[in-house]
């Protein structure tokens, strides 16, 4: 039978938060977690635990060998932080201006850390092996730091046979995950249009072609793209983030650009809408007689979860949590660098509640009020560890049948 480990966090508990709040207050930005990696790499080796560094630059790899033969399973953490000015009052506030964990990375690391403690107590015991991926420049769209891990032979030594990641999520109460068959996150991508149009004068518009007025047609076409080109039964989103354009008040502008972003949870939903902008686009160039260009860079590619892994993953939340642990929920259209894992590896990807129940709103992913209920710390190192030995004896089974 699986080894148990339930219980068995809750001694970590103090640990985790530490740890935690060191990386709260100590932020780095996509390639340049020096520090974060040096501390994680600190870490493993008090615990001998084996481990690599320089994967993707500061990413790190840990290695659990059990004491049996096995299948092997990758657990996968985020490292990086965000550009983001923090404004909670709190003693582990960021100690670093314009730089933030408003995405739980923070507390990512902390419970893969202790997942790792965890584990290699009782490694003697365990049927195969645990790879444990400290993953940097998640926060860096499109380029993430998961492929480049890859790139780097993260997994040329050992093989994950699956890969399991999990995200923090203040929309759900601690003691409950976000367990989704196939879509959970959605594709992310970026796209600036820039419209180059002729200035003048703002009293003869006639003899300009104004960029401003072109740029407000493109914003509104551009919606109808998600609304009469898209199934409704489908996920899309264009959202346009930023706009750049004009010199003076009385100047007709001659450029604009425009910035955004294109969400959606299914490749052939991406490849319709990537194909209405540029149609679209055209279409509104020719008709204002002026050059309109589309930049458009692929990003993220959807977060999949395997099938066949949603029952395994279901049932290690029920026998911890209870069978009220896994509501329904809708997938998200966020994007994730996970989802690069999960193109060349089986795996999945879960939710994990974190609410603060003083809070009467709860405060988004990447808002600079951003935080985390700390309770959630032990259940996130005690499902992920559970989580591990159930897929290991699970491929076991599999592989001697």
């Amino acid at each position: 039978m699986t080894i148990s480990v339930k219980g068995k966090a809750q001694k970590l508990e103090d640990m985790l938060i530490g740890y935690r709040r060191h990386f709260h207050q100590n932020p780095e930005l996509s390639r340049e977690e020096e520090q974060t990696s040096r501390t994680i790499q600190e870490f493993l080796k008090e615990e001998g635990i084996p481990y690599e560094s320089g994967f993707a630059t500061h990413g790190v790899l840990g290695v659990i060998e059990g004491g049996k033969p096995g299948s092997t399973v990758a657990l996968r953490a985020d490292i990086d932080a965000l550009p983001i000015r923090e404004k909670n009052d709190v003693p582990y506030k960021s100690g670093t201006e314009g730089k933030m964990h408003a995405c739980g990375h923070d507390a990512h690391t902390a419970m893969l850390m202790g997942t790792a403690k965890l584990l290699n107590e009782i490694r003697e015991d365990i049927p195969g092996k645990v790879l444990l991926v400290f993953q940097p420049a998640e926060e860096l769209a499109p380029v993430g730091g998961a492929a480049d891990m890859m790139k780097d032979g993260v997994f040329e030594k050992h093989r994950p046979d699956v890969i399991f990641a999990q995200h923090m999520w203040p929309d759900l109460p601690v003691g409950q995950l976000g367990v989704i068959n196939g879509p959970v996150m959605g594709n992310s991508d970026r796209f600036s249009v820039t419209i180059e149009g002729a200035g003048g004068h703002a009293s003869m518009p006639h003899q300009g072609k104004d960029a401003i007025v072109i740029a407000a047609q493109v914003i509104s076409h551009l919606q109808t793209v998600v609304s009469r080109n898209v199934d409704p039964m489908e996920s899309a989103v264009i959202t346009f983030g930023e706009i750049k354009g004009g010199d003076r008040y009385n100047v007709i502008a001659s450029s604009v650009t425009i910035e955004g972003t294109v969400r959606t949870n299914k490749d052939s939903v991406k490849k319709k809408v990537k194909h209405r902008l540029r149609t679209t686009l055209e279409g509104l160039a020719d008709a204002n007689e002026v050059t309109i260009t589309l930049d458009y860079k692929d990003g993220y590619p959807a977060t999949v979860n395997s099938p066949e892994w949603v029952d395994t993953v279901t049932e290690t939340a029920h026998d911890l949590l209870g069978k009220e642990s896994t509501p329904l929920v809708n997938p998200s259209l966020g994007g994730e660098d996970f989802g690069r894992f999960l193109l060349e590896y089986p795996g999945f990807y879960y939710w994990l509640g974190t609410a603060i129940p003083e809070r009467e709103t709860q405060k988004p992913l990447h808002d600079a009020e951003f935080d985390i209920n700390e309770k959630s710390l032990v259940i996130g190192t005690e499902t992920m560890a559970q989580l591990a030995l159930n897929a290991i004896e699970r491929l076991n089974r599999e592989h001697s049948e």
